[in-house]
């Protein structure tokens, strides 16, 4: 499997199937966190992913991969009540992600935006 579709398995597996064997699978035993928010590591986060809001969903956009890092621009809607767009940057090595960064930001719609442009999905 190539980085790209690695990632984007990944992250479609934690956030739209739930299913936590995703970080056996996928993950560095190693894993380094950049969000500030969450420690290194994987047991955190297998704790947290059964307990996300039954309605929370999670829809992928752009996929980017330069060499060990693929970046995917997602939308997160119902992300503790709100609806977020975020980039989700992974590092990848030997079939395993072993380091991610984020950012997010609210959803803004076209209508109340200054420029009347939509954030998700890229077009």
């Amino acid at each position: 499997m190539n980085n790209k579709d690695l990632a984007l398995t990944a992250i479609m597996d934690v956030f739209v199937k739930r299913d936590i064997t995703t970080f056996d699978k996928y993950f560095s035993d190693n894993y380094k966190q950049h969000n500030p928010t969450f420690p290194n590591g994987t047991e955190v986060l297998k704790q947290i992913v059964p307990n996300l809001p039954a309605d929370l969903t999670y829809e992928p956009g752009l996929v980017a991969e330069n060499d060990d890092f693929v970046m995917i621009h997602g939308r997160y809607q119902n992300w503790n009540g709100k609806n977020m767009i975020g980039v989700d940057i992974f590092k990848i090595e030997k079939g395993k992600i072993v380091e991610h960064w984020d950012v997010l930001q609210e959803e803004v719609p076209p209508t109340q935006s200054a420029n009347g442009n939509a954030m998700f999905p890229i077009k």
